[in-house]
């Protein structure tokens, strides 16, 4: 059987008429070469060159032999190109905060979804849920907020940023610099169940004597922000989110801050492209303090 690299030798030969140009096209050396094309004129039985000092010239063997290399070596070319259209794509597993707006989160599907081979499995959790994924394998890459423990070392900062209220645009006190807790007494509450500072935050009500009529519990923002925008009631929820119809008014002494990065579940298991686009689209949706690598 003729092997693949002895056809190559012996077409760089045919166009370069010299077996020196020939090697360095094929990256090895003339000696090299000149066994390489001794044992494919012992397979075929045949000489297929005429060699002198000054050039290589194909014998009638050789000029005969060349078309069907030429065919063989086209064949082979298209064959690996096929191959290459039907690679499966590597997946990437990204956990998603659940506190994080969907247009972040579009943004960063759009973004991944120009990087050639490569297809993006988002998976939504808690920060904890996304801590315990990563130890399982079943995540390659979380966005998440800055954790505690073991996992501090590993964790990029990316962007921090604060919370604020959320409240209808017609609401009275819209337009101030800043609300504080007791100005919200009479005012109905709505609750988003999946907050990190949700406990925090009915502390902070609580020690000023607010206890409001919660109107509705969701784990949903984008419900949460269409109930305030239609009037419903107000909230607390991150600097980030913003929707037509909604004001975001800082709340006086209540000064929580998080800090969003990035997890790797182990170096080289994402491509740098792919944490790069992640962590642009996040700097960019993230308006507080940015961090520096």
């Amino acid at each position: 059987m003729i092997e693949r690299y002895l056809l190559r030798y012996f077409l760089a030969v045919v166009e370069h008429g010299n077996f020196t140009r020939a090697a360095e096209s094929c990256n090895v050396t003339q000696p090299t070469l000149s066994v390489g094309i001794a044992r494919l004129e012992e397979s075929v039985g045949q000489r297929l060159f005429h060699r002198s000092n000054r050039r290589v010239d194909l014998t009638p063997t050789g000029a005969q032999f060349a078309e069907h290399a030429r065919r063989i070596e086209a064949q082979f070319n298209l064959a690996e190109e096929a191959m290459k259209q039907h690679r499966p794509d590597a997946i990437v597993r990204l956990g998603v905060l659940s506190t994080l707006p969907t247009a972040i989160v579009a943004a960063m599907a759009e973004a991944l979804a120009e990087l050639d081979g490569i297809r993006t499995e988002f998976v939504e959790g808690r920060a904890s849920e996304l801590i315990d994924r990563l130890d399982a394998a079943r995540i390659d890459l979380a966005v998440t907020m800055e954790p505690q423990g073991r996992h501090r070392e590993q964790f990029e900062p990316v962007a921090s940023e604060g919370y604020a209220l959320a409240l209808p645009a017609a609401h009275p006190l819209a337009q101030r610099q800043s609300i504080a807790a007791q100005e919200l007494a009479d005012n109905v509450m709505l609750v988003r169940r999946h907050c990190e500072l949700l406990a925090a935050t009915s502390q902070h009500f609580t020690a000023r004597g607010v206890r409001p009529f919660f109107a509705a519990r969701s784990r949903s923002d984008d419900r949460i922000l269409a109930l305030v925008a239609a009037g419903v009631g107000v909230t607390v929820m991150p600097d980030c989110f913003s929707a037509p119809g909604v004001a975001r008014v800082p709340m006086e002494d209540f000064a929580h801050v998080r800090t969003l990065g990035l997890l790797v579940r182990k170096e080289g298991a994402v491509p740098e492209a792919c944490v790069e686009r992640v962590r642009g689209v996040l700097r960019a949706g993230i308006g507080g303090i940015w961090h520096q690598q």
